[in-house]
């Protein structure tokens, strides 16, 4: 062999046993120790990395948990299933979930009930619509109908309907929070599951600028917070908009008959209330 050769083949084998050793001790001098139970965390949620928990992601919102800096119950997706692993990993007792929330959309002004300024031609996203003079909805307070919400739920809980609203999939939905945060008109919100009755307008406006754009919208009549009506204030006036207070008042399905715009929405079917059934019984009796 060419004495030049080999000792070329000499040198650069010397340098890679050099810089290999190198790494090897960089590698392990400057290695980060992960605490094996933030692996089995990652391992326990649901991978959406939606941020519902309030962190940037499932791995950062598992090192929380293992440095004791959140609480084990934050994961809105995995549910009780995901609390319960975690609470094993880090030795835990009786930790309870938060209630099961679930996204709802507060607007019924579609291309039918809603008035439009102008036809807006662009980007079909409704954060790139919002640049365009504050949307071409009337309604400023209004959802644009572009659907961005839908192209972000990460579970596709959300469609969009002919009439150019989102319509929410109970079933799909985890309440992980990202179309709420999506939104560029706050139109979503997370309420509990067992919430049964909610306000389905935003709108700030007066009466008057509400009926010349919309037929669903909330006029601030403030019949819903009367006395006659809400009785315990279960509802009360923030601004021009009613605020539900007392979320499980039964008196809300008293709001949902007398409101004269429907502002208010029923989650499935409505309960029969016990004076009606006693009322129905005695019916039944005397016939």
């Amino acid at each position: 062999m060419d004495p030049l050769m080999l000792s070329s083949i000499i040198a650069l084998g010397f340098l890679g046993l050099v810089f290999g050793s190198g790494l090897a001790f960089a590698a392990k001098k400057f290695a980060v120790v992960i605490d094996p139970k933030v692996e089995q965390i990652i391992g326990a949620l649901s991978g959406a990395n939606c941020g519902a928990c309030g962190q940037p992601g499932c791995a950062a919102y598992a090192e929380a948990v293992a440095t004791g800096q959140a609480p084990p119950n934050k994961c809105t997706p995995g549910g009780k299933d995901t609390v319960d692993k975690i609470a094993v990993i880090m030795g835990l007792s009786g930790v309870a979930s938060e209630e099961p929330r679930l996204a709802v959309v507060h607007c019924q002004g579609g291309r039918q009930e809603a008035k439009e300024r102008f036809q807006y031609q662009g980007v079909m996203d409704c954060r790139a619509a919002l640049l365009v003079s504050n949307g071409s909805k009337a309604c400023r307070y209004g959802c644009l109908g572009y659907g961005s919400c839908a192209l972000a739920c990460p579970f596709d809980a959300i469609t969009m309907n002919d009439n150019g609203l989102p319509v929410i999939d109970e079933e799909k939905c985890t309440g992980c929070n990202v179309c709420v945060v999506t939104c560029p008109r706050s139109i979503l919100s997370l309420i509990p599951r067992s919430q049964k009755v909610y306000l389905a307008c935003r709108s700030l406006d007066r009466a008057k600028a509400v009926k010349e754009i919309c037929s669903v919208g909330c006029w601030a009549c403030k019949i819903c917070v009367s006395p006659k009506v809400s009785p315990s204030g279960a509802i009360i006036m923030e601004g021009n908009l009613p605020e539900i207070k007392d979320v499980y008042a039964m008196e809300l399905y008293n709001a949902v008959d007398k409101c004269p715009a429907k502002c208010y929405v029923i989650r499935g079917e409505r309960p029969v209330l016990e004076a009606a059934v006693d009322e129905n019984a005695a019916v039944a009796q005397n016939q």
